[in-house]
């Protein structure tokens, strides 16, 4: 039991830590996404922010030179060479036509644009970056504009850039420089749930639901969260979302990445606590061993503790230390009482309560002795004449008392070998070992006589009837020579009672056994 526990304990210890160092694990990794998500947030509102700055300064340098025509295709130029925010750029007149585009590849000089973002830039003649859409070169892109006015407030047109999402660009490259082999990732998701950058890049432009991480940024939150993904794997993601767009950005780390590093460590602790662990595991099982060892001979005493040599067992048990000493000593003690207790109750097992003659157990034992042996026996069944008169007019306690008499004066006839029971209300058998029938019929005359003469007070004289059978008979059973018994005392009854019949079986039995 020592040793389990000491292995109960140390399973116990090494699963706590193991608890502990992964939910401090997990939420200094919660912690770390969500500061890396509100980093990345900021460095895209700042890129954005940077990219509408551009496009506002060459739409001041085309609204004020709009009559130099070489002005569109210049700024144009210059914007997409400049900073490389741009995949592609623009310079749009109101109707909608294009006046100045690069790269020139596009081939849209002179077209009049229909595109998601070359219409709601021409609609709302206000800076905006558009919701991703395809566009009239057939690539998925988000449009950043600023609108063209003259010095009157005419509008004039707006000057644009288009960023590829599924190419690459600054934005993917800001985003990209971040993501980690270690099992981190982001993804940036605008306001139609459409993934706007993901390190899968077949994944761009899907729109993604039932997403808790995603509901809650695109309400502006900023936070973490432990969650399953669409692939069923455990994910520790933070998010934030971005001011300068409708977006937010989700950095995450599976779990299984996470806790790696710390199954890893907690290998490392168990094989260096393994020797020392073992080695006190001996030592307690040891020690216990040592300490058992005189309970265990203390506990096998106690199952024979009435055995007559249980309290000489006790005596030579070494109990080396206090407690199991006291113990001992305590046993030794009980042990008498014990032993006095088991001989008090098989005596009460076997006698009866009233009377204290022996009881149909002890009878059957008995009966078993004599005929093992062989010895021959004869029963008389003894019955008290009228006694339901004696309860009826004196109660039950003078009964008792009258019975308790005549259980002394058939003890006091009989012999120290006979054997005297009591087997129901007012029935007592004798058997009489190694009897005849003429001296089982002296026995009961003279216990009957005796009876006749001794005085009960309060109820006077009282009378029984004997009935008197004996075994061997004819290679008879013991009940069969219990019922002769019966049925001599059942005549005895019927002729006048206060008399002893001898069984007429019994009685031939005597005269024709050889001399």
């Amino acid at each position: 039991m020592a040793l389990s526990a000491s292995i109960v304990t140390f399973l116990n210890s090494f699963y706590s830590s193991y608890q502990v160092q992964k939910q401090q694990l997990q939420a200094e990794t919660l912690k770390s996404q969500s500061a890396y998500a509100a980093k990345l947030a900021s460095a895209t509102d700042l890129f954005l922010q940077s990219a509408q700055q551009q496009l506002a300064y060459s739409a001041k340098i085309i609204a004020k030179n709009f009559d130099n025509k070489a002005i569109f295709n210049q700024e144009a130029e210059r914007l997409k060479r400049q900073s490389d925010s741009f995949n592609s750029t623009v310079v749009v007149l109101a109707n909608g036509v294009v006046k100045g585009i690069s790269p020139k590849s596009l081939q849209l000089a002179g077209k009049k644009l229909q595109s998601d973002g070359a219409l709601q830039a021409l609609s709302s003649k206000e800076p905006m970056i558009s919701e991703p859409y395809i566009s009239a070169a057939n690539n998925l892109i988000i449009f950043i504009s600023h609108p063209l006015f003259a010095t009157d407030g005419q509008y004039l047109g707006y000057v644009g850039g288009s960023i590829y999402l599924k190419h690459a660009n600054i934005l993917h490259d800001l985003l990209q420089v971040h993501f980690h082999k270690d099992g981190s990732y982001l993804y940036v998701v605008d306001k139609s749930r459409r993934l706007l950058y993901h390190p899968d890049t077949s994944r761009i432009g899907e729109q993604v639901y039932n997403n808790a991480v995603i509901e809650a940024v695109l309400k502006d939150k900023s936070g973490t969260k432990q969650l399953i993904n669409s692939h069923d794997v455990i994910m520790l993601a933070g998010y934030a979302s971005l001011k300068a767009a409708p977006w937010g950005i989700i950095t995450q780390r599976t779990l299984e990445a996470t806790l790696e590093p710390l199954d890893g460590l907690m290998i490392n602790v168990l094989y260096r606590t393994l020797p020392i662990g073992l080695t006190t595991l001996l030592f307690i099982w040891l020690l216990a061993r040592l300490i058992a060892h005189p309970l265990r001979d203390l506990a096998q005493t106690a199952n024979a503790l009435d055995n007559p040599n249980a309290s000489q067992r006790l005596k030579i048990i070494k109990s080396w230390y206090f407690e199991s000493s006291e113990l001992r000593k305590a046993m030794l003690k009980g042990v008498g009482v014990f032993q006095n207790q088991i001989g008090v109750l098989r005596q009460e097992a076997q006698t009866d309560p009233l009377t204290g003659l022996h009881n149909r157990r002890s009878l059957d034992g008995f009966l078993e002795q004599l005929t093992t042996t062989e010895t021959s026996f004869a029963v008389l069944a003894i019955d008290i004449d009228f006694f339901k008169r004696v309860n009826d007019e004196y109660g039950h306690d003078i009964g008792d008392l009258v019975l308790q008499s005549l259980a002394k004066i058939i003890l006091d006839v009989t012999r120290s070998t006979d054997f005297v029971t009591r087997t129901g209300g007012e029935e007592f058998n004798v058997i009489s070992p190694n009897a005849t029938a003429s001296s089982a019929y002296v026995l009961a005359e003279r216990l009957r006589i005796q009876v006749s003469e001794t005085y009960i007070d309060p109820v006077g004289y009282i009378n029984v009837s004997v009935g008197i059978a004996g075994w061997p008979l004819k290679q008879l059973s013991i009940d069969d020579i219990f019922k002769l018994a019966d049925q001599a005392l059942y005549k005895a009854k019927r002729t006048g009672r206060n008399r002893s019949i001898l069984d007429s079986q019994y009685q031939d039995a005597e005269i024709k056994k050889p001399d």
